[in-house]
């Protein structure tokens, strides 16, 4: 039996189709109040669990033999959230402690590139760089920081474990939708107008995918490994969402630093329409961050070999406009 927290995520529901295609039989973990939608017609057993209950965390994972951990909050905003510190770690803590007592045999654990400390720009990331949640951009990389550095500790102390530090991801089967999703379905709709010039690395959610199935078999214990893919500008992104479509928009591009002092206006607006805003100071951060990383240990060890991104960016678009025909 193979569990999968957050399985009805990004990352969760994609890990969830490949695991049954390839005949495995898996349990997946949502939240109390869990969308299932993206497990909808799936051969698949759903159990609702709240991840900060350790005697339901422990119930859930009875009987696996490997648990994928991907549940997790994001948050992009400039705050601190009690939610991030309960489910990012305290979660995280209960999955360790109910795999040790479980005996699974092992457990694979979903952190993000994001709490690796980046180096000077031009200088490329890899594993090698330690773990730093005070130097984190922000609070959702600081509590994912943490949560890793549990992991790392419960390794030391005994635990067959496996941590994957993917980068930004995109693809088809984006139900929720993850922040670049929204992007592209804003785009779809002709809701964006603006943009907000800068780069980040970005792979495709099935190659995430199979690193994490190749982790779970052929990963060594105790290592981590980057899951990254291509650099791009969001110009190119928007040209290449265009030349998809077919249709193009008129664009204006917003300077660095108006963006920068905007932000707080912004986010008002949307607190007073009720409206969650898809922007902040921490997207401006992350898009202005050395994006340079490297996967050359997990394509050496696990095979990992991400496809094209523009061929992720096509396929994702293609995905949303096929959606968007059925509302």
């Amino acid at each position: 039996m193979i569990v999968v927290t957050g399985a009805n995520g990004f990352i969760g529901n994609v890990l969830v189709r490949q695991l049954l295609n390839e005949g495995y039989e898996v349990r997946a973990l949502i939240g109390p109040s869990g969308d299932k939608t993206p497990l909808r017609d799936l051969d698949v057993e759903i159990v609702k669990v709240e991840i900060t209950n350790p005697n339901e965390v422990h119930s859930a994972l009875k009987g696996a033999t490997a648990v994928f951990h991907l549940a997790s909050k994001i948050d992009i905003q400039d705050r601190s959230e009690s939610d991030l510190y309960k489910i990012n770690v305290l979660g995280t803590e209960n999955v360790i402690k109910a795999s040790i007592k479980n005996g699974v045999k092992r457990l694979i654990y979903t952190s993000s590139v994001s709490v690796l400390q980046r180096p000077s720009f031009g200088v490329v990331l890899n594993e090698d760089v330690p773990i730093d949640p005070s130097s984190t951009l922000g609070e959702y990389d600081r509590t994912k920081a943490l949560a890793t550095l549990q992991v790392l500790r419960a390794i030391e102390e005994g635990l067959d474990a496996v941590i994957l530090y993917p980068s930004g991801v995109v693809g088809p089967f984006d139900f929720k939708p993850s922040l670049m999703g929204q992007f592209i379905l804003d785009f779809l709709k002709g809701k964006i107008r603006a943009y907000v010039e800068g780069e980040y690395n970005f792979v495709d959610v099935r190659d995430v995918v199979k690193g994490h199935i190749a982790a779970w078999k052929f990963g060594r214990r105790g290592e981590g490994y980057i899951l990254s893919g291509e650099v791009f500008k969001v110009s190119w992104l928007l040209r290449t969402i265009e030349e998809t479509t077919g249709k193009r928009h008129i664009m204006f591009r917003i300077p660095y630093r108006l963006a920068s002092f905007s932000i707080p206006i912004y986010n008002l607006l949307h607190k007073l329409m009720g409206t969650k805003p898809r922007f902040s100071s921490y997207v401006i951060k992350i898009l202005r961050c050395n994006p340079l990383m490297s996967y050359e240990k997990a394509k050496r060890e696990l095979g990992y070999n991400p496809r094209p991104i523009k061929e992720s960016i096509s396929d994702t678009v293609r995905w949303f406009s096929t959606l968007l025909t059925r509302m």
